[in-house]
């Protein structure tokens, strides 16, 4: 075997594991997409062993609110008037800082920043430019302009909530932004609309643009003045339908924990009203969803505050007009009238539990919506952030019971959060943790890169309508030798991904498990070869986005790859030859190789363009390739309007700048014609060891002499020795 370079080079026969389960997957389109995201680089020398130190240390943040007899706020305590214990042992404490906010009927502390006034509302006609950040702004260090301000989220979820009762919530939202606000209030509106959780206006205290944001959720946004409103632009990828199929957990709670997760690096307290007409949970795995929503309230600093967008419920007792009429004895014995009442009050039980649980209020049965989130603003006082680094900085996920105590005869109420759920290291996680793990790193803005990925995206025309695009990804094998190295006998690579339109739907989505014995033989071959997993999509004409994670299930490490690529539509190409993809390949397999295949389907391999003879051709993500090897070159001319095969010619060349370092005699093509696709195959398989190592740009050149057209598509590549 060769030495490797420093770039990854293409391995030898047989020496890529990948998952073939979704390569038979319907088909996808798009351009071609290549990068190579980083190279293996070469050891180097051993250097002297230096002791190494680690430390590190977990701060802990206390919200404490202090009241007298009288139920008002006491100021001017400091560290010397508390106590804190975490599971029985006393804590250091290392800051107190005293947050003032005005109580019901005061106004805003002297105290406050300037900016604490309110903007006026916007004057008739006025346009208002809508928000367009996607993230809340986390103040740096030292930055003060959350102190002495209540932060209040008003959290959207159109699922929760059907459309009769959306008009309810924001007119309320609306009247609350309008005559109730006061000048300490800082508000922010984050919605879960099509699968997806957006931060619609960070925190602010201007009425006009909160007004001008609930006016566009009521109407929508008409931004190019014709009268109907526009799409809403692409979401992050977040929880929507699609997904949901995959894990098995509740839409909505999942949501909402993403956005109370948001929350979390803003200092102090926050409160988050959240409308929902109503929300019943069913099976444990909703309970497991429900309990972990709750602890990411609770570990954020966010009390949720719910509010039954129905309002007044005065249901008849056999049932309204919604529904048809009841029959069976349980309409005399009062049996439907009392499984009625208690299926309400189950909606009900959720919301309660959500509001309880993280310190918040619940609110059903009122009309008046607004009164809630009055409720959910004068709930904060005056409190206290007590700062302090716990000595139990094991991650392992227990409960932390916390007991926040007064000193030196200092007499008050104390209200706090009775402890926290402690982080929980890789090796701990449940089955449903490591399920919310992908889900929270594929939603993520900042990726998580820990393991190196490169990945392709080829097309192929299926029909007028359809194109199959494969999707290969490359890992490099040293990424997955510290699992052998630890003594596992086996590792798995989890594989979640999914891909959304330019307007933010989901259109595709993934999730495999690529399961790999760790024999002797194997674990040498990952120390210096990729892994190089498949799979595919079925797509129409477009602009997309793909984005896919893969994680080592040995360790937890994860990485990303999210490309942008578009499927164009060959039925409009008049002037040129119209072609797929072009596939630049160092490697074929035989479909029954047990190393390469994980799950046998050759049957369904059958329809992949990229079989051929009982091989697959392996596309080079890396674009990397060795000389001692032949180079392969794959691509589908279309020829719509034909019943045979109308002659083409192709050939392919190297350039080095503007030097032509090589090029192939023209390959006359009369043969091959697919009467379904309308496809010409054309292959070539190329000696390229009579070039120097180096770098080219290889072209592909398509001639049709029948109707006088070309074609010409480039690529950079690398030869290495």
């Amino acid at each position: 075997m060769q030495p490797r370079t420093t770039f990854n080079a293409e391995p030898t026969e047989n020496a890529e594991i990948r998952n073939s389960a979704s390569s038979a997957c319907s088909a996808l389109y798009g351009v071609v997409f290549v990068a190579i995201v980083s190279f293996v680089a070469a050891p180097q020398a051993q250097q002297p062993s230096q002791p190494v130190f680690r430390t590190g240390s977990l701060l802990i943040v206390e919200t404490v609110t202090v009241k007298d007899k009288d139920g008002k706020p006491i100021e001017g305590l400091t560290a010397k008037d508390f106590t804190i214990t975490e599971d029985g042992e006393p804590q250091a404490i290392s800051f107190v800082e005293f947050q003032r906010l005005p109580g019901p009927g005061q106004t805003a502390s002297p105290a406050a920043p300037a900016a604490a006034v309110l903007s006026p509302p916007p004057a008739a006609g006025a346009r208002i430019e809508p928000p367009t950040q996607a993230q809340l702004a986390v103040p740096p260090p030292g930055d003060t302009r959350y102190r002495d301000r209540r932060l209040l989220v008003l959290y959207f979820d159109s699922s929760a909530v059907p459309p009769q009762d959306q008009m309810r919530v924001y007119t309320n939202a609306l009247k609350f932004v309008d005559t109730q606000m006061s000048p300490a209030d800082l508000v922010a509106i984050v919605t879960f609309q099509r699968g997806a959780v957006r931060v619609r206006q960070d925190f602010t205290d201007n009425r006009a643009l909160l007004r001008e944001l609930i006016q566009i959720l009521i109407f929508g946004d008409d931004q190019d003045g014709d009268g109907v409103p526009d799409p809403l632009p692409g979401t992050a990828f977040g929880q929507d339908d699609g997904e949901f199929n995959i894990f098995n957990t509740d839409r909505q709670l999942a949501a909402l924990q993403t956005a109370v997760t948001l929350l979390r690096p803003i200092p102090g307290q926050k409160s988050l009203v959240f409308f929902a007409s109503g929300l019943r949970l069913n099976g444990t795995d909703n309970q497991a969803q429900l309990t972990a929503t709750i602890n990411a309230a609770i570990r954020a600093n966010v009390a949720i505050h719910t509010i039954d967008a129905r309002g007044l419920l005065a249901t008849p007792p056999l049932g309204d007009a919604s529904r048809p009429s009841p029959a069976g004895v349980g309409m005399f014995s009062g049996r439907i009238a009392e499984v009625m009442v208690n299926n309400l009050q189950r909606t009900q039980d959720s919301l309660y539990a959500l509001a309880k649980d993280t310190g918040g209020r619940p609110m059903f049965d009122y009309n008046d919506l607004s009164l809630g989130i009055v409720q959910a603003a004068e709930s904060m006082t005056s409190y206290y952030l007590i700062g302090y680094y716990t000595t139990h900085t094991a991650a392992d996920g227990k409960f932390r019971r916390v007991k926040v105590s007064l000193n030196g005869g200092v007499a008050g109420e104390l209200s706090y959060r009775q402890g926290y759920f402690a982080d929980k290291a890789f090796a701990k996680f449940t089955t449903a943790d490591k399920e919310r793990q992908l889900e929270d790193a594929l939603m993520l803005e900042n990726p998580i890169t820990d393991i190196s990925m490169a990945m392709e995206v080829n097309y192929f025309q299926l029909n007028r309508a359809q194109y199959f695009v494969p999707v290969a990804v490359k890992i490099p094998g040293s990424e997955l030798a510290l699992a052998r190295r630890g003594g596992a006998q086996r590792t798995v690579i989890d594989f979640i991904g999914i891909v959304k339109d330019e307007y933010g739907y989901t259109m595709q989505n993934v999730r495999d498990k690529l399961d790999i014995r760790l024999s002797d033989e194997t674990a040498a071959q990952l120390a210096t070869r990729p892994i190089q997993y498949e799979t595919g999509f079925t797509l129409l004409p477009g602009k997309y986005v793909i984005k896919l994670l893969a994680r080592d299930a040995e360790t937890g490490r994860i990485g990303t790859y999210q490309a942008a690529f578009t499927v164009p539509n060959l039925l409009r190409e008049d002037k040129r030859v119209p072609i797929s993809s072009v596939v630049l390949s160092g490697q074929r397999v035989p479909l029954g190789d047990a190393l390469y295949t994980v799950q046998q389907k050759v049957a369904a391999e059958a329809a992949n363009p990229l079989v051929y003879n009982g091989e697959k051709l392996i596309p080079s993500v890396t674009r990397v390739f060795s000389r001692s090897r032949d180079l392969y070159v794959f691509l589908q001319a279309y020829e719509r309007t034909a019943t045979t095969t109308q002659p083409l010619v192709a050939f392919v060349s190297f350039y080095q700048g503007q030097r032509k370092a090589f090029e192939t005699k023209p390959l006359a093509v009369t043969e091959g014609f697919d009467a379904r696709t309308k496809a010409v195959p054309l292959r070539f398989s190329l000696s390229v060891a009579q070039l120097p190592p180096g770098q080219y740009d290889v072209q592909v050149t398509v001639l049709d002499p029948t109707g006088q057209k070309a074609t010409f598509w480039q690529a950079p590549i690398v030869l290495v020795p």
